[in-house]
């Protein structure tokens, strides 16, 4: 969900992907408001992780890894020691080959950040999979597909899911947590625009007098920055419970009665994300074993202040808004499939491609679709997979943390482009 996934990202054990030097800082004179005691299925003590099934990743080729690489391209890429027919697939084709299918429409037309893709080189993939059996997706893959390893291979994945939490359309003393939309003077500016040597980089903030300031961060929006300006949509009942839908992107709101209204991601402050997981764990504030979504909710929970001013540590803040239609919505602005798409680097994986997992940890296994990006989702082989809504979902993503190799599906034909241009010493785009 493009979230944290644009400014921030993503999900629980992803918050040991940042750190920060600082201490704890002393309690906010107004902090939101967190529960002291559990609510049932919103993060009590009780709330359960998903044990891993150990599984062991087949090996990488041997790779020379370019230094500071910016791209798949300078990274390299080579045929991959595997093939789809390996057995690899982990019964997850079929999901897969649903996702790719919706990726369809994108792929044909967007360009590859990657490089290494060309629009035209999914077509006939796209093609096939319109009328592809489902029942037979993992001949699909193994025969529209070739499967190339960037760099090293050696991958680490993580999860999100689409949180439900307590909320409302009204504030009340149960509901005080503000879920704001995008403030009309926040503005994103394309450096790239201004420089060669900036492409690609981004920058929010806004226009005071006649300077670009950063916007306000997240204690000075706890401490009522954008209060009284008519920008809530919504009202959350628990701040930590809040903190984690926005590192996630999206999410539920369960109303007073029983409805639910859907959040989305709309926009971020621009502020750099802070991952509160390994400040706590550096801190020894989390025992071996703890530093896992429901872990640090408990904590907060039980320490209101210090968690407090802990989330405030992560200085940034994710906009919302109601969402309506299907979704919840990736990067590329299409729907997700729960077990079937992955976040990525779209700099290292072309978004919409598949993807294959080989990790050593079992529901981690199999071929995704890289249809979303996130924040600390950074570089080659760094993936985060998205395991829907519901308890399951919430129990599954909050422990994710899984280490293997990683494989590229090209499209016929890409591969071999790449490596002509290579040997030639062909620019490539």
């Amino acid at each position: 969900m493009q979230t944290a996934r644009t400014g921030l990202t993503l999900m629980a054990t992803a918050l040991l992907a940042a750190c920060s030097g600082s201490i704890v800082p002393p309690s906010a004179t107004h902090p939101p408001k967190v529960q002291k005691a559990p609510t049932p299925g919103l993060g009590q003590p009780a709330d359960p992780v998903v044990r891993p099934v150990a599984s062991t990743p087949v090996a990488a080729a041997p790779a020379i890894i370019a230094a500071g690489s910016a791209s798949a391209l300078a990274a390299g890429v080579i045929a991959a020691p595997v093939s789809v027919s390996s057995g690899l697939t982990a019964g997850r084709e079929t999901k897969a080959l649903t996702a790719f299918r919706v990726s369809c429409p994108s792929l044909v037309k967007r360009s590859d950040a990657s490089g290494l893709t060309q629009p035209a080189d999914w077509q006939a993939a796209c093609t096939a999979a319109r009328t592809w059996p489902d029942g037979d997706a993992a001949r699909y893959f193994g025969e529209q597909f070739d499967v190339v390893q960037v760099a090293d291979g050696k991958a680490f994945a993580t999860g999100y899911y689409e949180p439900e939490i307590a909320g409302s359309r009204t504030q009340s003393d149960a509901y005080a947590v503000p879920v704001y939309r995008r403030p009309p003077e926040l503005v994103e500016i394309d450096l790239g625009q201004f420089s060669e040597t900036l492409k690609g980089k981004k920058i929010r903030g806004q226009v005071k007098g006649n300077s670009f300031v950063p916007y306000a961060d997240r204690a000075a929006i706890d401490q009522g920055a954008l209060a009284g300006r008519g920008l809530e949509i919504a009202w959350a009942a628990d701040a930590a419970e809040f903190f984690f839908l926005q590192v996630q992107g999206s999410g539920r709101l369960r109303l007073p009665d029983g409805s639910v209204m859907r959040i989305g991601y709309d926009g971020q402050n621009g502020r750099d994300y802070t991952a509160i997981g390994k400040l706590m764990r550096e801190r020894g504030l989390l025992a071996p074993g703890e530093a896992t979504m429901q872990g640090i909710i408990n904590w907060i929970r039980t320490h209101p202040a210090e968690g407090t001013a802990i989330m405030r540590e992560n200085r940034s803040w994710v906009f919302f808004k109601e969402l309506t239609g299907a979704g919840p919505l990736g990067a590329l602005g299409l729907p997700l499939t729960p077990g079937g798409s992955v976040a990525v680097d779209p700099a290292y994986v072309p978004l919409g491609a598949p993807v294959l997992l080989s990790m050593d940890r079992a529901d981690a296994d199999g071929i995704w679709i890289a249809q979303d990006t996130g924040g600390a989702i950074k570089g080659s082989n760094r993936f985060d997979t998205f395991w829907g809504a519901g308890a399951n979902a919430r129990a599954t993503a909050g422990g994710m943390s899984a280490k293997g190799v990683a494989f590229i599906l090209l499209p016929k034909g890409a591969l071999a482009r790449i490596q002509a241009a290579k040997a030639n010493g062909t620019p490539q785009p």
